[in-house]
């Protein structure tokens, strides 16, 4: 018989699952309030970005770049404080169509915020999507 999920594990697969869900509002300072003070956000291939307000700040310029921004889940993966996600992320540039780009995702959870997080997506297929 598998294993139930923990409490923690349920926790932190909402946590993840709501943050997600605030994208498509285009409002950074409701991401806020799930990073941790201290979090590290690694876009893959990019320079880290240390700090909620770093954090924060990033997406509110890419928010104003993009007319649409609406991430989904597909397949998600929680072992303790970790959760994993395949997720598709929506973006369309002003007069252009959305673009579904592939990326997953891992977070690292404490005290029920994100303390890092690292998207891994193909940039240069992410690029052709965006200008098609």
């Amino acid at each position: 018989m598998p294993d139930l999920p923990s409490a923690r594990e349920v926790t932190n697969d909402v946590l993840v699952r709501e943050f997600v869900d605030v994208f498509e509002k285009k409002d950074a300072s409701l991401l806020g309030a799930f990073l941790a003070e201290d979090v590290v956000f690694e876009n893959y291939g990019d320079p880290e970005i240390h700090g909620r307000a770093a954090v924060v700040s990033m997406w509110e310029n890419v928010f104003r770049t993009f007319e649409a921004v609406k991430f989904e889940t597909l397949n998600q993966a929680v072992s303790g404080d970790l959760v994993i996600a395949e997720q598709v992320h929506g973006l369309g540039l002003p007069g252009r169509s959305t673009a579904p780009i592939r990326n997953l995702a891992v977070y690292e959870i404490r005290d029920g915020l994100i303390t890092a997080w690292r998207d891994y997506t193909n940039p240069d297929k992410a690029r052709q999507l965006l200008t098609a």
